[in-house]
């Protein structure tokens, strides 16, 4: 197989490059930045091309004799943060992935495999896990970011249906994993914890899964997914608590004990959230996250378990992994700062530097 892996820096297009490197495929990794590039993705073998997905067309030429797009990039970080963003995420994630289908199909590729969200399922009327039939919760159409995946999903459908392009779109959990660099919000919760920067447990939680087992998921979509069809790749559900007890357990490190109720959280993420947007700061607690956690999402992976083969690893073994990649990756010294810290430090430079 010739893949073609867009967002391959990303915590989930990194562990993506790996898996299809060690199961021998050719890989093309679309990168923003080559210098990140080189640094976490130069022992790989993956050719890397530069380009944005603001503009496809620039690097459509690398199309070319590719088998599967598998599509990981996403405006999805910057969504939790303060501000309008919809047109940022419109942009990328419905725009862009429309003109990347429209260049896929164009160049003869064979399959061309969407990453979308759990959290564009809701749960079923009985309250149990949500599996691919069950309509989006309204959460999804209130979060820009769940909103722009449904979308996009709603112009892939005809698309492909019109085009002959083959289509298969995976949804995965909340995920952690090693190689997430830059990082995403889990990756973020992970580092302060281990900084001793996390003053308390937050409330709500979703389906966990890792990143790793999410690659191996989406190359066995691309293989034996049936077109047309979705796929969702999640662990179990976990709380918020589950996780920071996970990680004490794992790391000897002693956590918070302190719960914030989400009254607290949701006044807290206001504030914060209205604030940045007043002096032109950001801060990493907003009220679109602090809702999506106490949505409580729980999704259902039997499709992917008996038709991909999926399989999720235990919680312990992902946080285990990650943090010992974070160790040996995070400079002497470098200490993260929880969402809080950062948030109070955003307040403090934006009053002194107008």
């Amino acid at each position: 197989m010739k893949a073609f892996v867009t967002g391959a820096t990303g915590l989930l297009g990194n562990n993506l490059v790996r898996a299809l490197r060690a199961e021998g495929h050719d890989v093309r990794a679309l990168v923003r930045s080559a210098e990140k590039a080189r640094t976490y993705l130069g022992d790989t073998g993956a050719e890397i091309v530069q380009g944005d997905m603001e503009d496809v067309g620039a690097f459509v030429h690398a199309l070319e004799g590719c088998d599967v797009v598998f599509h990981t990039a996403a405006y999805f970080r910057e969504y939790y943060s303060a501000g309008d963003h919809w047109p940022k995420l419109e942009a990328i994630n419905v725009h862009g992935t429309m003109a990347l289908a429209q260049a896929a199909r164009t160049h003869g590729v064979r399959r061309f495999v969407d990453v979308s969200s759990s959290g564009t399922i809701g749960l079923k009327p009985d309250g149990s896990p949500g599996d691919e039939n069950t309509p989006p919760a309204p959460l999804a159409r209130d979060n820009l970011y769940l909103k722009s995946k449904v979308v996009v999903m709603e112009k892939l459908v005809p698309f492909a249906a019109s085009t002959g392009l083959d289509v298969v779109q995976v949804l995965p959990g909340w995920m952690f994993g090693p190689w997430d660099a830059a990082p995403t919000a889990a990756g973020q919760l992970v580092r302060d914890f281990l900084s001793g920067a996390l003053p308390a447990i937050p409330p709500g939680g979703t389906s966990v899964v890792d990143a790793r087992d999410v690659a191996t998921g989406m190359i066995r979509a691309a293989e034996r997914g049936r077109s047309g069809e979705r796929y969702i790749l999640a662990g179990g559900f976990a709380t918020l608590a589950d996780i920071i007890e996970t990680l004490a357990r794992t790391t000897g490190v002693r956590g918070p004990r302190m719960r914030i109720p989400y009254p607290v959280a949701w006044t807290y993420a206001a504030v914060s959230q209205t604030w940045a947007k007043m002096t032109g700061g950001q801060t990493l607690v907003t009220l679109a996250g602090v809702r999506m956690m106490q949505a409580r999402l729980a999704v259902d992976s039997s499709k992917s378990e008996r038709e991909l083969g999926f399989h999720a690893r235990p919680l312990e073994e992902t946080l285990r992994d990650e943090v010992a990649w974070y160790r040996a990756h995070t400079p002497h010294g470098a200490e993260p700062q929880s969402a809080l810290l950062e948030a109070s430090a955003t307040r403090r430079k934006s009053t002194s530097h107008p």
